[in-house]
């Protein structure tokens, strides 16, 4: 599995001057299209919503602007998790209130404690799912505070409004996103697939036939595990948007999992053959290479190629393999060297068997007919920090109650608002990395919006008159915010415009103009800001710090347990996507290319490598179980790799070679008499050549003797 120098590069010319014109314009057309329904889904809420006599059409106005989205899909999906977080948050206002109806001091307690554990909720969970908790947070907020401290009894006819407001404004965007000039999730959707699908076949072939720069094989599993945790992402999003998408969403989840399950495979034998061949077994590494050459030549014209086609050449591959397999070795007279050979060959079987799978799923999702029968129920299974939800759980409660304490000691008729603000932003930063510099540049565009509402408001909506002018007042001051989001380095700049701007406008109809309410508002707003930002400044948030990369690096190790220890039914795909998502979160804040990122890559490849040849080696045990001695033995070489995979040290890793070396000796012996006894030893073996690879991860732990022993006092 050679490559080729990473110098071949592929020579280009200069581009003219005019090449990146088409691209700009249609960018800014893009824009454009996405303010427009943003526009219009703001105005029309408003004007429907003084209609229907709505309390505070603000706070429908204010909903289109929380889920705006250039692509339909993310709309419905922000909007689905928006509905539950509002009915929760709702549900949780009323009981808050009717067990303290006429006592702040506890009242704030409760809420306090009930926000901060809606900010924790939304750093265990991704996309819109996060968003719902601070929702629910965000919500029994807003209808409770207002009426707690004057007219209790009314807290059933807030909620009520406050449901109509969100869910008017839900479907109005739902709607407007949907109908004019949509921009499809679906067809990202389509797009992801296609390229995941295009671009592993094309790795695989270039790397079985030595065409692939070696840098490329290095970052490849970076680019798996991207690849397949944005799949996910997608299709959780666009089943609201596309009733073919939630049709077909079990086909994508089997299609992503086989995609997983394949290019661990592949990836093992890359690195197997690599390491044969720094330890001089190049006889074995050879005759491997020469396996999976028919491989590489069933490959060719791969992207042109029906899948039902390619996955009959792969089959006719995965059928000769072993006639193919037992020539070779008979060319291989050292024991070791054909011990080495039949990993690798177990390997190639195992890696053909999937990647026929995984042509054959992507066949499936061609298919016109949507069946679902005989598709395996599989699910991407996160992996989490709970201590990181703890800190912000910590964080986001005593904000609110220092809030809640200020607002009860000085009698500030604007400490309700204060609160609501904080609550905002306390949630929503709780899952992002370097929150004060985020809270910082939206606090900029909020505090800009503000100024362009005081504008707005008192000199130029005081003379006009009727909902037309209106809306010609207000729109060029609005369209600033919503365009500023279309630009990745502006976009929390824009965003902080739009809620400030929306925030302290909050129309109402007939529209009150009270430049003191405005000043008091605005002050109780930028309060609230502050209390955000001193509260990641005293009690930063954990996300992509070196502190949580250092414990999902753990916690990326302890996959291995997880491989030798959990229940066998599901555990291939919960292991394969929970290292996935753990490396993906750890590779977002690492800088590429790094010793951080490379770390990281060579423990993700040693744990993926390590657990898969655990799990497969559990379930040849489950179908045929080993004589009890080698049983034994087996469970303890299992219990030690886990040991040193959950805290490497050169005493771990010397118990686990050990312990290796015995369960290897032991299965060599039966080998001849069970079939079992020889697949054991395969994926013993293929674990031991990792563990004494001095160019891996586990380089700095290899130990000829005991460490112990060399501690021990020497005798006189």
């Amino acid at each position: 599995m050679s490559a080729v120098p990473s110098s071949a590069t592929p020579s280009t010319g200069a581009a003219p001057w005019y090449a990146g014109l088409g691209d700009f314009l249609k960018g800014e057309a893009d824009a454009w299209l996405f303010v427009l329904r943003v526009a219009l889904s703001f105005f029309i809420t408003g004007w429907l919503a003084m209609r229907m006599g709505l309390p505070q059409p603000g706070t429908a106005m204010m909903t289109t602007i929380i889920v705006m989205h250039r692509q339909s899909g993310m709309v419905l999906a922000k909007g689905f998790y928006r509905v539950l977080g509002t009915l929760v948050g709702a549900a949780a206002a009323l009981a808050i209130v009717a067990l303290f109806p006429q006592q702040r001091e506890p009242f704030l307690l409760v809420m306090a404690l009930w926000i901060g554990a809606c900010a924790a909720g939304a750093t265990l969970h991704r996309n819109f799912k996060s968003y719902a908790f601070v929702l629910a947070g965000y919500t029994a907020a807003i209808i409770a505070l207002p009426v707690i401290s004057t007219h209790p009894g009314q807290v059933f006819d807030s909620a009520v409004a406050r449901i109509s407001e969100v869910m008017l404004g839900l479907v109005v965007s739902a709607v407007i996103s949907d109908t004019v000039l949509p921009v499809r999730l679906r067809d990202t959707l389509r797009a992801a697939v296609r390229g995941q699908y295009a671009n592993f076949l094309e790795f695989v072939r270039e790397a079985v036939q030595g065409e692939l720069p070696r840098e490329r094989m290095e970052q490849a599993h970076l680019r798996v595990v991207r690849d397949a945790v944005t799949l996910e992402d997608l299709r959780s999003s666009v089943i609201f948007e596309d009733p073919e998408a939630r049709a077909r969403s079990l086909h994508i989840q089997q299609f992503n999992q086989r995609f997983m399950a394949a290019s661990t495979s592949f990836q093992s034998l890359h690195h197997l053959i690599n390491r044969l061949m720094r330890m001089d077994n190049t006889d074995a590494a050879q005759s491997l290479v020469a396996l999976y050459q028919p491989l590489g030549n069933a490959l060719q014209s791969a992207a042109s190629l029906a899948p039902e086609a390619l996955a009959t050449r792969i089959h006719a591959v995965h059928q000769a393999l072993p006639d193919r397999a037992a020539r070779l070795r008979e060319g291989l007279a050292d024991r070791a060297q054909a011990e080495d050979f039949e990993v690798g060959t177990g390997l190639l079987l195992r890696f053909t068997h999937e990647l026929e799978a995984y042509v054959q799923a992507r066949a499936q999702l061609l298919d016109r007919v949507v069946a679902s029968d005989g598709v395996e129920q599989v699910h991407f299974v996160r992996g989490n920090d709970h201590v990181g939800a703890g800190l912000a759980f910590i964080r986001t409660t005593v904000t609110m109650l220092l809030l809640g304490a200020f607002w009860i000691a000085t009698g500030w008729p604007m400490g309700a608002n204060a609160m609501l603000l904080a609550t905002i932003f306390s949630g929503l930063f709780a899952t992002v990395p370097n929150a004060v510099r985020l809270t910082v540049r939206m606090s900029g565009g909020y505090l800009l919006g503000l100024v362009a509402g005081y504008a707005c408001e008192f000199e130029v909506l005081t003379r006009l008159d009727g909902y037309a002018l209106l809306v010609a007042g207000i729109l060029p001051f609005f369209i600033v915010g919503p365009y500023l989001t279309t630009r990745p380095k502006l976009a929390a700049l824009g965003l902080g415009y739009a809620m400030g701007f929306v925030s302290i406008l909050a129309l109402t109809n007939p529209m009150v103009f009270d430049p003191q309410h405005f000043f008091n508002d605005s002050l109780s707003q930028l309060t609230a800001l502050a209390a955000a930002l001193v509260s990641f400044m005293l009690l930063p948030s954990v996300a992509g710090s070196p502190w949580l990369r250092r414990r999902q690096m753990a916690a990326l190790r302890a996959q291995v347990r997880l491989a030798a220890q959990g229940p066998l039914p599901g555990l291939r795909h919960r292991f394969e996507s929970m290292n996935s998502d753990l490396v993906h979160q750890i590779v977002v804040h690492t800088t590429p290319g790094s010793e951080d990122s490379r770390r990281l890559l060579a423990w993700a490849l040693a744990v993926n490598e390590t657990g898969r040849a655990l799990i497969h080696l559990r379930h040849d045990v489950a179908r045929e179980p080993l004589p009890g001695p080698l049983h034994k033995q087996v469970d303890a070489a299992v219990a030690a790799l886990a040991d040193f995979f959950q805290q490497p040290s050169r005493h771990a890793w010397w118990r686990a070679d050990q312990q290796l070396r015995q369960a290897s000796d032991a299965a060599r012996e039966e080998a001849g008499q069970r079939g079992v006894a020889r697949q054991v030893l395969r994926h013993l073996r293929l674990v031991r050549l990792a563990m004494v690879d001095d160019h891996s991860v586990m380089a700095t732990y290899i130990v000829a003797t005991d460490p112990t022993l060399e501690e021990l006092p020497r005798a006189h």
